[in-house]
């Protein structure tokens, strides 16, 4: 292989080409910071799936952009090419190393999604109601319904969540995790913070001439001021059941 004359071009062709591929996928943030345990997982079968996509993308294109120049026929000639027929080994190579890369995609998967869906048996319930064009988040053992979703760090939350009218789409960047909320059904989430912080809720699913306005934040506090929120906001709800139980709570200042 290494006498051939096309050796050292295809391979320095594949330098260039590869290091292009590393530094668009590399050199950039494609992602804000992590948040969440499954923002983790969903993080390293992401890259995985990219490098491998990468590396198949990077081969193609140097044989590509090699065939083109160093086979390029001149424009004076209209015969047809020689009469190929195909290699065998190297069509069951070129089918099988996809398969065999499909297949540890899909069972990489499948752990993930079943690790992220695991429920911790210290976890806190949260009920979310989405409608045009917000968010509704109760704490059914505080009887507290609040616009922004707060959560302790270090304690798994599960979302159990519906629509009001239309299909809406839950999605935290910073957790990874995105569901639909769907009317008359009741979809599921799984949470577990990491850090502490403030971070934007986004409605992904196109639900109206507002879509755009159906923002909120998931505010993730320590174990203490999370139960000092939540106490607050208790006492404010069976205070003024009316008001209480719709008004945003004042949280404390999160740790940057």
């Amino acid at each position: 292989m290494l006498r051939s004359r096309h050796t050292w071009p295809l391979i320095g062709l594949g330098v260039v080409v590869g290091g292009v591929m590393a530094l668009v996928a590399f050199a950039i943030d494609w992602l804000p910071p992590a948040a969440a345990r499954q923002a983790d997982r969903h993080d390293a079968l992401l890259w995985f799936v990219v490098i491998a996509s990468a590396v198949i993308f990077t081969i193609v294109c140097v044989f590509l952009f090699y065939s083109v120049w160093r086979f390029r026929v001149d424009e004076s000639e209209d015969a047809d090419g020689p009469p190929l027929h195909g290699h065998t080994k190297l069509e069951i190579i070129w089918t099988a190393i996809p398969s065999a890369l499909l297949a540890v995609v899909v069972v990489y998967s499948y752990l993930v999604l079943s690790s992220n869906e695991a429920q911790a048996k210290d976890r806190m319930t949260v009920q979310v109601l989405s409608q045009q064009f917000a968010w509704h988040f109760t704490y059914p053992e505080a009887g507290v319904t609040v616009g922004d979703l707060y959560m302790p760090v270090g304690r798994q939350t599960v979302l159990k969540m519906t629509a009001k009218d239309v299909i809406h789409s839950f999605y935290v960047p910073e957790f990874r995790l995105k569901e639909d909320t769907v009317p008359g059904i009741t979809t599921q989430l799984v949470i577990n913070p990491t850090k502490t912080g403030t971070f934007p809720i986004v409605c992904t699913e196109l639900c109206g001439i507002g879509h755009s306005l159906m923002r909120s934040r998931a505010i993730v506090l320590s174990q203490q001021d999370f139960q000092a929120w939540l106490e607050k906001a208790t006492r404010t709800a069976n205070s003024s059941p009316a008001q209480g139980a719709q008004a945003q709570q004042p949280a404390p200042s999160p740790a940057p």
